[in-house]
């Protein structure tokens, strides 16, 4: 009989390199020595020995103070947090069967070690003695922010509940860990299974031909003839753009759209409905109306009703912008019948070239990855000072990763920086910046350098070509660099509070306001340059990506407002869910529409941000952080892209800080003031100019 994992223990842990002192430098994963088989002892290893940890705070018989209680538990648990950052982080960048299925083994174990923490009776009395004198003790405003955070996650995580009701909770979170990994898994499975096979070149008409190479290589991979396109970012955004035949097109778009939808191998349908109902009585057990009450009450917006009207309030604004667009794509496209939504992408990028005279193609040819790469690092070297050096010496988990020493002006090591490019079925698609650990400053007052990493999705170069990326992936370059450059500097001294760690519709402000940089003309020429002739990038280019920047802004608009009014809907609800889950999807969306509906299609099986990646009743904080960089560029501008004060204003204030403050004092620290969403509705161009 074949043993289960959970059959595995902690035997020869000595053996374990997730369990030993780590001899790479500054103490980075040996990813060359680590193995699936070594995970789940690990796991359960560190598990007991953070127990040990806790219960050793919890039972101490010293009178409960900050630093034997907030500060013992903040640094307790040290070595399954160095554990989890690594498994999970592979688990999206490099996934195999025998990682999902470990994960299924570790994610219920990690369930019930968080509500071992926060429904531990004794340990709470101690953080809520702390809490309640806190008027008493003379906090710096980190500390202030770590015992107020402490204690409200120990309340928002059921202390306060009865017994009876910590039972539901631990049942209610376990179910609801469950359900994401199998989220997750389906949308993967479901993304993986359908690709285009096509056999007569006349199908390839309209494609450019790099894309039309990667096909090929990904046909002979899969040992057929002819072409593959999958639904993979970079193939299938690149064949809705191009390809002119209309029925493939179609067949693409229902493929991609119904993922995980109805789907007999990997279906989401019911998923998502329990995991709202789940959510919805979590948040009902806790005293909150509903889930968006009780996420929002940490976040910048506090109230379900500020976020619902501020959506409502743009998505007034962007439709009347959409439904001018359509009509003119409409008559564009002079074909005798309505638009579809398989045929936006196609005639806006037509019509796009056709107004501004601008070939994708052409531009591409400008931004070569590595320039691309170069161009960014000069970026950041121009702002803050920062410099790179690659690391052969550091191990990575994939071949194709690229990992950089990243030094300060002072030629101190901050951070090492991963850089992980191109698409591969082992990764899930988006783009997203995480880390292998955060940083903070130690007990003996060391600085604990943070391992950040950025993946992408970029197709790979080829034999005969680099890889080229379209202008909104270099702008996504930008963005995930932001990310990184709010890791990378932080200068916190608690892991919790350092970096990225601060709350959902804050954390974009520094992603954005990097993409403001893709149009200035003093950056661009710092590096794009024709991967053939080195010729920098023309003047009429740039001004031609300027004038096109706002091209069809009201349908971009619309679609993320169209993704946020969703999110919230579903976690809006005050009773559970007992109708199709299309149903409800049809009726939060059908004022952000304005394209033919399409049966079979839905957004919510797929919909990763909101049910399995950390974004429940946070989309609109795209949109709201999109206020937030378009007013803080403004500032950039009016003293000069590159002003060295202003950047180091915006350093110290917002990228270093973490999530040590409330947001919006970090924000006023920087601006002088509130925030004003007028810069955004100016840059949008939303609004016609008289």
């Amino acid at each position: 009989m074949t043993a289960s994992l959970s059959d595995i223990n902690a035997q020869n842990v000595e053996y374990n390199p997730l369990l030993v002192k780590w001899d790479t430098p500054y103490q980075t994963p040996p990813f060359d020595k680590i193995k699936p088989v070594h995970y789940l002892p690990a796991f359960i290893s560190a598990i007991s020995e953070a127990k040990m940890e806790v219960d050793a705070i919890a039972l101490s018989k010293e009178d409960p103070n900050f630093e034997n209680t907030i500060l013992a538990l903040e640094r307790s648990g040290m070595t399954l947090s160095r554990i989890s950052g690594i498994f999970f982080n592979i688990l999206e960048a490099d996934a195999n069967k025998e990682l999902q299925d470990i994960a299924k083994e570790v994610i219920p174990l990690l369930t019930n070690y968080q509500n071992y923490i926060t429904l531990n009776e004794l340990l709470f009395q101690r953080i809520k003695q702390v809490y309640d004198n806190r008027h008493l003790l003379q906090l710096n405003t980190e500390d202030a922010m770590l015992l107020h955070n402490t204690y409200l996650n120990f309340s928002r995580s059921g202390a306060n509940l009865s017994p009876d009701d910590k039972k539901k909770y631990e049942q209610l979170t376990l179910e609801l860990s469950k359900l994401s990994l199998e989220f997750k898994d389906n949308v993967l499975a479901a993304t993986n299974q359908y690709y285009l096979h096509i056999t007569n070149k006349a199908d390839l008409k309209g494609i450019p031909a790099t894309d039309i190479e990667i096909a090929a290589v990904k046909a002979k991979e899969k040992g057929l003839k002819g072409w593959v396109f999958d639904l993979s970012a970079p193939s299938y955004m690149g064949f809705m753009k191009y390809a002119d035949n209309r029925e493939l097109r179609k067949q693409m778009y229902l493929a991609y759209n119904s993922r995980a939808f109805h789907n007999k191998d990997y279906d989401n349908t019911n998923v998502v409905v329990n995991i709202v109902n789940q959510r919805l009585a979590l948040a009902n057990l806790l005293g909150y109306k509903t889930y968006a009450d009780y996420v929002l009450e940490v976040r910048m917006a506090e109230y379900k009703d500020t976020v619902f009207n501020f959506l409502h309030r743009l998505i007034d604004i962007s439709k009347v912008a959409a439904l001018r667009e359509l009509e003119e794509l409409q008559e564009f496209a002079s074909i005798n019948e309505p638009l579809q939504r398989w045929d936006w992408s196609y005639y806006s990028n037509k019509l796009k070239m056709k107004k501004f005279n601008l070939d994708e193609q052409k531009v591409k040819a400008y931004f070569e990855l590595q320039q691309v790469k170069a161009g960014v690092f000069e970026l950041t070297k121009k702002l803050y000072g920062l410099t790179y050096q690659l690391a052969d010496d550091i191990p990575v988990y994939h071949k194709d990763v690229e990992v950089y020493r990243v030094f300060d002006e002072n030629k101190n090591t901050i951070a090492v920086l991963y850089l992980d490019f191109y698409t591969r079925s082992t990764k899930r698609n988006g783009a997203w910046m995480t880390s292998f650990r955060k940083q903070s400053i130690n007990e003996k007052g060391e600085n604990i350098i943070p391992l950040v990493s950025l993946v992408l999705n970029y197709s790979a170069p080829t034999n005969n070509n680099p890889t080229l990326l379209t202008y909104d992936e270099f702008r996504t370059f930008l963005h995930e660099f932001g990310h990184a450059l709010h890791g990378m500097l932080s200068t916190i001294r608690y892991q919790s509070l350092s970096g990225t760690s601060v709350p959902r519709d804050f954390v974009e402000l520094p992603s954005q306001i990097m993409e403001n940089w893709a149009k200035e003309k003093e950056f661009l020429d710092l590096f794009a340059k024709h991967y053939k002739t080195q010729q920098v990038i023309p003047n009429e280019i740039i001004e031609q990506l300027n004038e096109a920047n706002n091209f069809h802004a009201g349908y971009a608009f619309l679609r993320q407002l169209n993704f946020g009014i969703l999110d919230m809907t579903w976690h809006s609800i005050e009773q559970p869910i007992n109708e199709k889950m299309e149903k409800v999807e049809i009726n939060a969306t059908q004022n952000t529409e304005i394209l033919p509906f399409v049966e079979g299609c839905n957004i919510s099986t797929a919909f990763s941000h909101i049910f399995a990646g950390g974004y429940a009743a946070g989309y609109y904080g795209y949109k709201w952080a999109e206020v937030l960089d378009a007013d803080a560029f403004e500032l950039f501008k009016s003293k000069g892209i590159f002003d060295k004060k202003t950047a180091a204003s915006f350093r110290e204030h917002i990228l270093s800080k973490g999530g040590s403050d409330k947001p919006m004092n970090l924000y006023i620290q920087f601006r002088g003031r509130q925030p004003k969403e007028d810069a955004l509705i100016q840059r949008s161009g939303l609004i016609p100019k008289k």
